[in-house]
């Protein structure tokens, strides 16, 4: 999956920016590395402890056990385990109060103004706020500041709960993926874009600041993700559990399944 998206950025480049395409590079890269890394087996040792078989006779025991998907090497569709959706969304959430408290600091720190943050991301869904001055844009507005704070709420669940799906694939390093690689693509992709989108919006974007909201929400929302129980995917239950049926012969939570 690494390997096409990486390889998607190298032709997207083509059309938008040269950093889109170096990304893109390096991705295709750390893909095809991995999957060569996973493929060509390496020799390894592993001591396994000889158990000496019970004394008497073996009785076999009647009836078929049932394996549960993925025990005993049994196929599975991977991941196995998922992080609930109600952790991205919260994860969002909380990521998005961390990117309000940044965006708060940047406006007073640069422009003098806590409205100025507010109002250009309001910029970006009416045109007419788009068009506003400097000077106005550090004014407060009831308008924009319904209108970012919409945007604000909706995009930061959003893309919380995009981040929940996405970080079990990631297990080795979730927080890395999620609080830096991502980011860091998703900066350079809306950088290279804006200037097409909206350019006078994307003259007033101060990117260095943008970027370090986008590493403040994904460690944010990545710690508050990771830091909550997986649960067991769909693929887990059986049909008849699929189907709701009914039965007294269908197997119990804790209930063995040997028939």
């Amino acid at each position: 999956m690494v390997a096409a998206f990486g390889f998607t950025l190298v032709f997207a480049g083509l059309l938008t920016h040269p950093l889109v395409s170096v990304a893109g590079v390096i991705a295709l890269g750390s893909g095809l590395l991995g999957w060569a890394r996973a493929v060509f087996p390496t020799e390894a040792h592993e001591e396994v402890p000889v158990i000496e078989p019970a004394a008497g006779p073996v009785v076999p025991k009647r009836g078929i056990r049932r394996l549960r998907i993925g025990e005993s090497g049994h196929r599975a569709r991977l991941p196995v385990e998922v992080y609930p959706y109600s952790a991205g969304i919260v994860g969002g959430l909380v990521g998005g109060g961390a990117m309000v408290v940044l965006a708060l600091v940047y406006g007073m720190v640069a422009h003098h103004s806590p409205w100025y943050a507010v109002n250009l991301l309001a910029a970006s869904g009416s045109a007419s706020i788009a068009a506003m001055s400097g000077d106005e844009l550090l004014r407060f507005h009831a308008g924009a500041f319904v209108l970012a704070t919409i945007i604000h709420v909706v995009g930061s669940a959003l893309i919380g709960l995009l981040y929940g799906v996405m970080l079990p694939i990631f297990s080795r390093h979730p927080i890395i993926v999620g609080g830096i690689v991502a980011p860091l693509l998703w900066s350079g992709l809306l950088y290279s874009v804006q200037g097409i989108i909206n350019p006078t919006l994307s003259e007033r974007v101060d990117w260095s600041w943008f970027a370090a909201f986008q590493f403040v929400f994904g460690i944010s929302a990545g710690l508050v993700v990771v830091r909550r129980a997986r649960v067991f995917t769909l693929q887990y239950r059986s049909f008849a559990e699929h189907a709701q049926v009914v039965g007294t012969g269908l197997p119990r939570k804790g209930q063995e399944t040997d028939q």
